[in-house]
């Protein structure tokens, strides 16, 4: 019996209300397929393997073949596992005569095309895939382009560009290279941009990844992943690797239930040690918005034992963040220092959406009037009342951690801070 169509809306409400929900959004694919919605299915069958990649039950619905509107698909079979086990029915030889007429490989290869990747390519077609997703560039700019921050950029000098700009002072010294530097704070406060800032300060190539660019839906692909990642840092040194989300990367083992993650941070943590080990010309950066996430094992010497925290922007750098978003927008009359008084405690994200919110405001008086006109501060300010800060969630969190989790004094830096903004 087919779903009811109110049903099916229902679900498609309950999805975009939870859309991390695995078992609903599987839930909602298998009433779908029933109803013969196989285009809809295999979306958000593919939604399902973006977050919970090797999902058994995901991938025996996208290899069912299509079933006519009404009918439902095969039943569960083993006693062993309660989800579906579904038998897909070899592919017949090119040419082949005996072809099944009914099942379509062109069409299923169509729909599962953007969805699973292919298992097995040619060894050009992997060295190029993999130069793509881990291709080194020139940073271009530098810590001079990062607006005010005057205090992230005295840190960073100390603690990580003198001793590498500095040899010989640095063998003078003692001062060793080892390790990574780990920049943590909350979310759209500039830690990707300072990390290629640093790696324009050092004149070295940068690459910059995040967990989708390296976990993969197959067993051993991860670590493979990771593996080669490292590879091309050594092979175009001096390199800035940057390790985005590494909380998403590097997550707590005791909090994984999979062994394929487990896997991917054991790798991981191997491939820092021989960095450290016998790797000269790769500098390690990482940057998270949740460093009490990160596993413990990833926070020893040797490999991200040293954090900075990344703040909001100060007015310095909120005028600059500002001037940025707003140099080819046709302003006028701008007040950038006011601006910045009016929008203490937002990020530079924050910043960015007052900025676009002010030019939506412009364009529709514009369509309105008939005549294009400047976007001026009347318009700067309405959008800095509707636009709020969106840190206060982090912060929450962040408050409960330097109170009752500061562990070794980890966390004194964000204590300070919330001390000084009053915030504890």
């Amino acid at each position: 019996m087919d779903p009811e169509p109110i049903v099916l809306d229902s679900l498609r409400k309950a999805v975009d209300a939870m859309p991390d929900d695995v078992p609903l959004r599987l839930h909602l694919a298998t009433m779908l397929l029933r109803a013969g919605q196989r285009d809809e299915a295999v979306r958000q069958l593919g939604a399902v393997l973006q977050r919970d990649p090797g999902n058994e039950h995901a991938l025996g619905l996208l290899r069912e073949p299509a079933q006519p509107a009404g009918q439902p698909p095969p039943a569960a079979t083993t006693a062993d596992s309660p989800e579906r086990a579904v038998v897909l029915p070899p592919a017949p030889p090119a040419g082949s005569e005996a072809a099944d007429p009914g099942y379509d490989w062109s069409q299923a290869e169509d729909e599962l095309r953007d969805v699973v990747p292919a298992m097995f390519v040619g060894e050009g077609d992997a060295g190029s895939a993999e130069a793509d997703a881990y291709g080194a560039e020139q940073a271009g700019l530098t810590l001079a382009d990062v607006a005010g921050m005057t205090e992230v950029k005295q840190r960073l000098e100390a603690a990580f560009l003198a001793p590498m700009r500095n040899p010989d002072l640095r063998r003078l010294y003692g001062k060793s290279l080892r390790g990574g530097l780990l920049l943590y704070g909350p979310p759209g406060c500039g830690k990707t941009f300072i990390a290629r800032a640093v790696a324009g300060e050092l004149g070295a190539k940068f690459i910059a990844v995040s967990f989708a660019d390296i976990i993969d839906m197959f067993v051993g692909q991860s670590e493979r992943n990771i593996h080669e990642l490292f590879e091309v840092a050594r092979r175009n040194a001096p390199c800035v690797l940057f390790l985005d989300e590494v909380d998403a990367l590097g997550q707590k083992r005791s909090q994984l239930r999979h062994t394929p993650m487990r896997s991917a941070v054991n790798q991981l943590l191997l491939e820092l040690d021989d960095i450290v080990g016998s790797n000269e010309g790769v500098f390690l950066l990482a940057a998270t918005n949740h460093p009490w996430d990160v596993d413990s094992a990833l926070r020893r010497p040797g490999r991200f034992d040293r954090t900075l925290l990344v703040l909001p922007p100060d007015a310095t750098a909120r005028k600059g963040v500002f001037r940025y978003h707003l140099r080819e927008r046709p302003v006028v009359g701008v007040d950038l220092a006011k601006l910045a008084r009016q929008t203490d405690g937002y990020s530079g994200a924050d910043i960015a959406h007052v900025c676009e919110t002010a030019a939506e405001r412009a364009l529709l008086d514009s369509v309105r009037r008939g005549e294009p006109r400047m976007i001026a501060m009347p318009d700067l300010e309405a959008a800095v009342a509707e636009v709020r800060p969106s840190l206060g969630a982090w912060f929450d969190t962040a408050r409960n951690v330097a109170l009752f989790a500061n562990d070794g004094g980890s966390y004194d830096d964000l204590a300070a801070y919330l001390r000084r903004r009053r915030m504890i």
